[in-house]
This record gives C-alpha cells, structure tokens and sequence, in this order.
C-alpha cells in the first residue's frame, strides 16, 4: 500500500489545481457566486438549448450540495500539527516537531475504502459502512539518521498500524527487507510502537480529526469538479470557476 500511495503521488497531475486560487482566496464559492450563471445562458446566443440545460442542471447540483452541507474552510492546525491541504488533489499533508531533533510528516488521502460492520443492539440488523483512510507516518531525526516509517488505517475511532519501515533516503538499496507484517509481531512490540505514535499525537483523536476533514474536503472537491466541468459548457477557462 506505501508504494501505492507514493505512486499515486508521483503519477497524479490535477490540471485543476493549476488553476486553483491561492492560498490568500477562499476556494469554497459563495452563494453569488454559484448564481452568476443564471443570465449567462441567456444573454449568450451561442449556447444551444442542450447545453443550457446541462449547465442548468449543474447550477442546481451545486446549490444543492452547498446548501444541503455546506463546506468550511480547512482547519489549518491539529494540536502540534500544522495542516497543509493539496487543492485539487486526493492528498493532504501536516507536519509537527517532536522534542528537539524528531520532523514528522503525515501524508493521508481522502477516504479510498471501506469496511461493513454489524450495526449495534441486540436487535439490529444489517450492516454500517464505516469509511478507511490510509495514511503514511515519516519520523526522521535528521542527516545520518534512517526514517522511520508507519503504513497506517486511519478508521472513524481507531488506528491500525499495518507496516513498520525503516527508510535510508541516503543509500539506494535494491529489494530491501521492509520488515514484518506489524499484525504478525509480538503483542508487546506491537503495544510498544503504538505507545510511540500515541506519544507523537498520532492516535485515535487524529483519527477522527482526520474523517471529519476528509468529509469537508470531499465536498469542497465535489463542488470545485462540477464547478470546471460548468466552465468548460460555458467556454470558460477553469480559473474562472466558483471565485
């Protein structure tokens, strides 16, 4: 899964986040501006019934999702973390220090899984959908020193370690051993590390800090795509969208 993630961070090119506002501009529209359209498609002859009903249809998507739940700004901060969002991408990254000499990286996607779970009470049926994020843990303690790394499940309540890996980013080294499956350790150095991530701020409260973020980012992302793809049936350029 670690090289997954680092793939999809090398590979995926968001043309969108070309165009994004900066970080001084607020990226979630305003209630005007996702009305701003509603005259355009009369006054502009050019644009066939057809696609005056797509852009219609998206015009109300968009109030739909703004007004059903509305997006915040992202919160900047999480106790000793500082918190960086990707516009345009399925990534965020937050960054702390930890005593004198320790930087430690996180780097977590928004939601891509899910797990089914019986529902609780004795008398309930059926099954919830509880939502997964992955998320990678860089510890590094500087120059000579190897990073250590944490592949980690990041659900609603709870983490899940799943890899622990020790990186060289000085020294290529071919096929190397990336360590044992955390689940197959003994149950005190298993305790152990968690105790480590736990004394770092990396803990079940992460968890939920994370879940409640990656929630707000989905929408803002949401309306941010329709937003583009209404540019483009209106022959705009994507940096005039939702500002």
């Amino acid at each position: 899964m670690a090289r997954f993630i680092r793939t999809a961070q090398r590979t995926f090119i968001s043309a969108a986040s070309k165009t994004l506002t900066d970080g001084t501009q607020s990226r979630i529209p305003s209630s005007a501006s996702l009305l701003q359209f509603k005259t355009y498609a009369t006054c502009k002859a050019h644009i066939s019934p057809f696609t005056a009903n797509i852009i219609r249809i998206l015009c109300n998507e968009i109030e739909y999702q703004h007004d059903y739940a509305p997006p915040h700004q992202p919160a900047r901060s999480f106790n000793s973390f500082t918190v960086h969002d990707r516009p345009g991408e399925k990534w965020m990254t937050m960054r702390a220090r930890h005593g004198d000499n320790e930087d430690i990286k996180i780097e977590t996607t928004m939601f891509d899984g899910c797990a089914l779970v019986p529902k609780p009470g004795e008398d309930s049926t059926g099954e919830n959908v509880v939502l997964h994020i992955s998320l990678l843990v860089d510890i590094s303690k500087g120059q000579g020193y190897p990073e250590m790394e944490f592949l980690c499940s990041a659900w609603p309540d709870h983490l899940e370690i799943q890899k622990v890996h020790l990186l060289n980013r000085d020294k290529i080294v071919i096929n190397p051993y990336m360590g044992p499956d955390f689940r197959k350790m003994n149950g005190k150095l298993q305790k152990t590390l968690r105790d480590y991530l736990e004394a770092r701020g990396v803990n079940n409260e992460l968890c939920r800090f994370l879940h409640e973020y990656m929630m707000n980012k989905d929408r803002i992302e949401l309306i941010q795509w329709l937003g583009n793809v209404k540019s483009i049936m209106q022959g705009k350029e994507w940096n005039e969208v939702c500002l």
